[in-house]
């Protein structure tokens, strides 16, 4: 039997721009002289998948086939690599816009040979990011799974798992808003969003203060999520345990449990609080009145820095004499920082609740906000709803929360080191993070910051506590003659690839 993709002159696994965005520009055809790609069989309108021994593992080529097949053969599942460290499952994440606004699969065929490339590899599966605002976008409680479900069966076809991650937020790299119905809210009430000190307006995310508001057309948010679920659920049970193993739950901004407290590009910097909107500030002045401090409740600390500030100007996040370190520092990020987990903890347990007699393992991500690390008060953290400073322990209280719902913590950054970071200390704020986990049973999935090719430095991460890893993502350079042969050295030595006969493998059995 061989595997083969019914072609047209689009056919190829194409370009992705550097964020994981579909954009296919250019085909890696252009990679011929990297893999020995043929770019007459690529434009043919029929063409059949091999894949060859190279110096890098393997190399993709494609040629003519007198008949057309279906995009993916039944049996392609039978085709499998095994993972020497069994420990460890690997996963790729797919393009964030791997199925449209318009909910239609980006570059159906460019991707299929993507995904047997990796399946070839003897990757265990993908992470699909799966969007609120594609689903649910045109009318509150009106899903459309269409594309999700196509993507998901080729999945299954192909015979790789899937990590559903449930994306509530929205995403400019990707160009998908929240749901239509949710902005149009937004526009006769932004308090429904999370607010700066000046006013600017984060609309990519809920506020955490709306969870249990009836603010969505007279249903809460919560309502609403717990809905999302159920509908999910109940269309893709049937994949449940076999295909679809596990779902990571968006917790906040970018998917992570997080404040937005970063502004554009400046991601090093100290952020902001996000404590501005209405919903927030009453529940400020609420906590300071039942602690006997009053005017603590009037709003965010007046002496921190703005965003294009140094971290330390201002006074309240200062190394020696900040107002951080005063009762009312303490009060305030004691409360912020209560906020993050409050609604942690409430979008878990609903996750929790509705999967619990399921097939499929529950994870969240928290970011790793490392930027101020190595300074006393970790600006950065603070800001960010994490109270870890030189003296406090924040991720102690995240680990156990995700514990008590038995879900899996997901962390960035696996590839960062901190070689030549002044100020940052990625390595052992990870391991600080995998410590608390480890200290209350939490499991660990690891991730990737940047496509940076830093696979060494991953391989270092990899420990016993870590189950899963998931390598981000698919893009313009994930398949480029850089970065794809790094790639495959990186799998091959996690993994034992199946014996390839001669120097040509049609996928055939």
């Amino acid at each position: 039997m061989k595997v083969f993709v019914c072609g047209s002159s689009q056919v190829g696994v194409g370009r992705w721009d550097d964020s994981g965005v579909c954009c296919f520009s250019r085909n890696l055809v252009s990679l011929s002289r990297e893999y020995d790609l043929k770019r007459s069989g690529f434009g043919c309108d029929q063409t059949n998948l091999c894949f060859s021994r190279s110096a890098v593992g393997l190399s993709l080529r494609a040629s003519a086939s007198s008949q057309a097949q279906p995009l993916v053969s039944e049996k392609a599942s039978k085709i499998s690599g095994t993972f020497a460290n069994e420990s460890v499952k690997l996963f790729v994440g797919l393009p964030l816009d791997t199925v449209s606004i318009s909910n239609k699969i980006n570059h159906e065929r460019a991707i299929s040979v993507g995904l047997k490339a990796l399946k070839l590899l003897g990757v265990d599966g993908v992470e699909l990011p799966l969007w609120w605002g594609v689903v649910e976008n045109e009318a509150q409680s009106k899903y459309y799974w269409t594309g999700y479900l196509a993507i998901v069966e080729i999945l299954q076809k192909l015979g790789l798992k899937v990590q559903i991650s449930l994306c509530f937020h929205g995403s400019q790299e990707a160009k998908i808003p929240l749901p239509k119905w949710v902005e149009k809210i937004g526009e006769s009430n932004s308090n429904i969003y999370f607010k700066d000190r000046a006013g600017s307006l984060y609309k990519d995310s809920l506020s955490f203060a709306v969870d249990e508001l009836p603010v969505l057309n007279g249903k809460t948010p919560l309502e609403v999520y717990g809905e999302f679920f159920a509908s999910f659920k109940s269309t893709f049970s049937s994949f449940f345990g076999s295909t679809i193993t596990g779902v990571s739950i968006g917790l906040g901004p970018d998917g992570e449990l997080k404040y937005p407290s970063t502004k554009g590009k400046n991601k090093n910097g100290g952020g902001e609080f996000q404590c501005y909107d209405e919903y927030m500030l009453s529940n400020l002045k609420h906590h300071a009145e039942k602690t006997g401090n009053p005017l603590w409740g009037l709003g965010g600390p007046h002496d921190a820095p703005a965003y294009h500030l140094c971290p330390f100007y201002g006074g309240f996040f200062a190394e020696n004499g900040g107002s951080w370190e005063t009762p009312y520092g303490d009060f305030f990020l004691s409360w912020y920082s209560n906020q993050l987990i409050q609604h942690g903890d409430r979008m878990l347990s609903l996750a929790a609740s509705t999967f619990k007699d399921t097939a499929i393992s529950l994870s969240g991500r928290i970011p790793l906000t490392h930027s101020t690390y190595k300074s006393r008060s970790h600006p950065s953290e603070l800001t960010a709803g994490f109270y870890n400073t030189e003296t406090r322990d924040g991720y102690n209280a995240i680990a156990e929360m995700f514990s008590r719902h038995s879900c899996t913590v997901v962390v960035p950054g696996f590839d960062l080191s901190d070689e030549g970071q002044p100020r940052s200390n990625p390595e052992a704020l990870l391991a600080q993070i995998i410590s608390c986990c480890t200290k209350h049973g939490t499991e660990v999935s690891g991730q990737n910051s940047t496509i940076s090719g830093r696979f060494e430095q991953m391989k270092k991460k990899l420990s016993a506590e870590v189950k899963t890893f998931t390598y981000q993502r698919m893009g313009a350079y994930f398949f480029s003659p850089e970065h794809f042969p790094v790639f495959t050295r990186f799998v091959r030595g996690l993994s034992q690839l199946p014996d390839l006969h001669e120097s040509r493998w049609e996928l055939s059995s």
